[in-house]
């Protein structure tokens, strides 16, 4: 394995300028992240973290075989390239490539968690490589519908785990700023440089899991909304057809029927029920069953109307009747005939 000197200056320089552009970006003055300026920082620091990254890989200087005191004290700062590369990933602001932003991130967190798993750095638990529900999207889960909702204890350790990061969170960076000045400064001895960088390493552990489990819910929300604009969108090649607007016409139940309204209504069109049924299927709105397989239905309103109509016939006739035995009479007697009022 290669020592602290055998990985050169220039692995260094690449390590600090890619975190002091983080920094930049973390802790930066700019009011919006997505200014170009700050984006610039970000794609800089980038370059330079994946070129370090690149030769770390090619001096081969961690393996998952070794042990953590094999590992050189000026070394251990080259965990942490992984964990920035995740933590800059996410500062790119493209809403376009936001969930490929997503998962590349996960994967350099996953990635620094795995290797500090291996050399005993720190206890936790390793999240899955995969954000839960990716593998088997689409299959139903064992244990039935409730088994993806979380349990009031899966809860209650979730919350106790944050709470409890937070406060090493806390502790780790106190012991960080205390031990920083005499680091950076050169003043510290070898134990104290490899205590630094341990802390160091810690603490992004702690931003990891934090950082992945933020990740893998902002990834369910932007799949469940890819799926809902999937599923409201029309199919590639269909579109609804337009219905021509029905002009206003008198639908009768036969033929004479038809033509008594006709005649008085000259200006609407009459059609019977078997007429406007061929029409609506030649139209294709309608099947091509007729209007006599079909069981007709009388609403409580048109049966009124029948009744009415039927009243008003026999009103008619009856006073037709009496309109003629009134002409009978008149024939019959004088006019004047019957007043008894000037008698004598």
């Amino acid at each position: 394995m290669a020592e602290g000197a055998g990985a050169g200056p220039r692995l260094a320089e690449l390590l600090a300028v890619g975190r002091r552009l983080w920094e930049e970006v973390e802790t930066g003055a700019e009011p919006s992240s997505g200014a170009p300026a700050v984006q610039d920082k970000v794609r800089q620091g980038l370059d330079a973290l994946q070129r370090a990254a690149a030769m770390v890989a090619q001096l081969d200087l961690f393996s998952e075989n070794e042990e953590l005191e094999e590992i050189a004290s000026a070394d251990l700062k080259y965990l942490l390239l992984p964990a920035l590369l995740g933590a800059l990933t996410l500062k790119q602001v493209d809403l376009s490539r936001r969930l490929e932003h997503l998962e590349s991130a996960r994967a350099h967190f996953w990635r620094f968690l795995k290797l500090c798993r291996s050399y005993g750095l720190g206890s936790f638990h390793l999240p899955p490589a995969s954000p839960p529900g990716e593998e088997d999207a689409g299959s139903p889960s064992p244990g039935g519908p409730n088994a993806a909702q979380p349990s009031l204890v899966a809860m209650a350790s979730s919350r106790q785990a944050k709470i409890e990061r937070y406060k090493q969170k806390k502790e780790l960076e106190n012991r960080l700023a205390s031990m920083r000045t005499s680091v950076e400064s050169g003043q510290a001895d070898e134990d104290q440089i490899r205590e630094f960088y341990i802390l160091q390493i810690q603490k992004w552990i702690n931003t990891s899991l934090e950082e992945i489990e933020s990740i893998d819910q902002e990834m369910v929300i932007l799949r469940s909304r890819g799926t809902a604009k999937q599923s409201s969108a029309p199919p590639h090649g269909t579109s609804r057809q337009v219905r021509a607007p029905l002009k206003p016409f008198i639908l009768t139940r036969d033929a004479a029927q038809a033509k008594v309204f006709g005649a008085g209504y000259p200006g609407l069109p009459t059609m019977t029920v078997d007429d406007w049924y061929e029409q609506r299927r030649r139209q294709g709105v309608v099947s091509g069953q007729s209007a006599h397989q079909r069981t007709p239905v009388i609403t409580d309103e048109e049966l009124q109307k029948q009744q009415q109509e039927k009243k008003e016939e026999e009103d008619d006739e009856e006073a037709l009747q009496k309109a003629r035995n009134w002409d009978d009479w008149k024939d019959t007697h004088p006019r004047g005939y019957g007043n008894r009022q000037n008698v004598g």
